[in-house]
């Protein structure tokens, strides 16, 4: 048995395109977004050793510049599903625009020589620049709301729609650090970041234009009778029945950081740890290139595959295993060929896990609560990346090596394992999800 609400909502007078081009050129526009947008990620990545030996700064530093970004954009995702919720995606994507360009201009700028206060020291500097700049108001305004809205967009293959989106971010690690690396050799980082800011304000506010329609019908079913069926197999069964939306919610932000404290590690620290085996800055790049390169890949071609046949959960569960199951050799490999090869294996099982989240909540949440509530989920996920990134700088310079961060890793993701394995049970099997179109 279905019941439906419909909110219906006036015609957008600024478009008269059928809904399927629509769909389309907001599916299309939103990954242009995150590939150039998310490059703003990878320039600390890819600069993380120069800046800190210009600066005489320990490596954790930039690393904690870096994290920041992701504890900013958690928050931004959370305040900016509020506003998706209510007045689309277009304000969200015109702020984040104005913001990771801006900001990527004004590192450039950053003044090595004595500060004025400790306020204003080249640190902070960077830690505003980071954490507010390219997280809260940049970041957080593109990544979470972007697919949070395409997955409003889509019935039918979700799954495919979300993971094209968040193939914007792999896109981005596919272009962008071979580019700043090559741009860094030749023309040092200040201009690295200054040449990208540039592009990326010429580029991202146009593309904001073209994603500010809304849904011009908001549906909410409810499949009361399945539901009923499954709350009455699990009684039967004498365990618990499956989990409301807000319980839902808070298992995922646990589930989350898990497998984030984990995929921050490589994302932040390849490059460095490929330069620390005696390759050179071009070799560390192309080595992040190439894992983003299988998380494109896994995220156009799997999560959509995955997703929408056995659903989210289930597919969760197996990009984080194929995940914890390559981290580990990240730490074992030291020839050039074997670091590619772990990267390209570890890109398969992190490109799914992000994307696959939205799915997640749409799935088990009702349409009208998912932006605020797949914010909170990212937020989790965010704090988790910073927390991941910034624990490989600082266990780096305790230890000098990334052996221990990478391991407390692996336990985090095997944490994740445990919770999403949880999940399934208590949601009735595989593939069953609670609320749909």
């Amino acid at each position: 048995m279905l019941i439906a609400t419909d909110a219906r909502r006036p015609p957008d007078p600024a478009s008269k395109a059928p809904i399927g081009a629509l769909r389309i050129t907001i599916l299309v526009a939103s990954v242009a977004l995150l590939a150039i947008s998310a490059g703003g990620m990878y320039l600390v990545v890819v600069a993380l050793k120069p800046i800190a030996s210009e600066f005489n700064w320990a490596r954790a530093v930039p690393s904690f510049g870096y994290s920041l970004q992701f504890i900013g954009s958690g928050f931004g995702g959370l305040l900016m599903g509020y506003l998706l919720d209510r007045l689309g995606f277009g304000v969200p994507a015109l702020i984040g625009g104005v913001m990771v360009s801006t900001g990527a201009m004004l590192v450039s700028f950053i003044d090595p020589g004595a500060p004025i206060s400790a306020l204003i020291s080249p640190e902070y500097q960077l830690y505003v620049i980071y954490g507010i700049m390219f997280g809260l108001a940049g970041q957080g305004c593109l990544v979470a709301p972007g697919m949070a809205n395409i997955a409003r967009f889509f019935s039918r293959r979700r799954g495919m729609a979300v993971g094209v989106v968040a193939s914007g971010q792999s896109l981005a690690g596919i272009v962008w650090p071979p580019v700043f690396g090559a741009v860094l050799a030749d023309h040092g980082w200040r201009n690295m970041f200054f040449y990208y800011g540039v592009f990326a304000f010429v580029t991202l506010l146009p593309l904001a234009w073209f994603v500010r329609h809304k849904p011009k019908t908001v549906v909410t079913f409810q499949r009361l009778g399945e539901n009923d069926a499954v709350d009455a197999a699990h009684r039967a069964k004498g365990s618990a029945a499956p989990l409301a939306p807000g319980a839902m919610q808070w298992t995922l932000c646990a589930a989350i950081v898990g497998c984030c404290v984990a995929m921050a590690l490589p994302l932040a620290h390849l490059v460095a740890l490929v330069t620390d085996l005696g390759f050179s800055i071009i070799h560390g790049a192309q080595a992040l290139a190439i894992l983003l390169v299988a998380a494109f890949v896994s995220r156009v071609a799997l999560v959509g595959l995955l997703a929408d046949t056995i659903g989210g959960l289930s597919a969760l569960f197996a990009f984080s295993l194929i995940q914890a199951a390559t981290l580990a050799l990240f730490i074992a490999a030291d020839a050039l060929w074997s670091v590619y090869l772990v990267a390209v294996l570890f890109g398969v099982g992190y490109g799914g896990i992000f994307p696959v989240y939205t799915v997640i909540v749409r799935e088990h949440i009702p349409i009208d609560q998912v932006g605020r509530r797949n914010g909170m989920v990212f937020l989790f996920g965010a704090a988790a990346m910073g927390l991941g990134s910034w624990m490989g700088g600082y266990l780096f310079d305790l230890t000098g090596s990334y052996t221990a961060p990478f391991l407390i890793g692996v336990a985090f993701n095997l944490a994740n394992l445990a919770i999403v394995g949880f999940l399934i049970g208590r949601t009735g099997g595989i593939g069953r999800p609670r609320y749909i179109p």
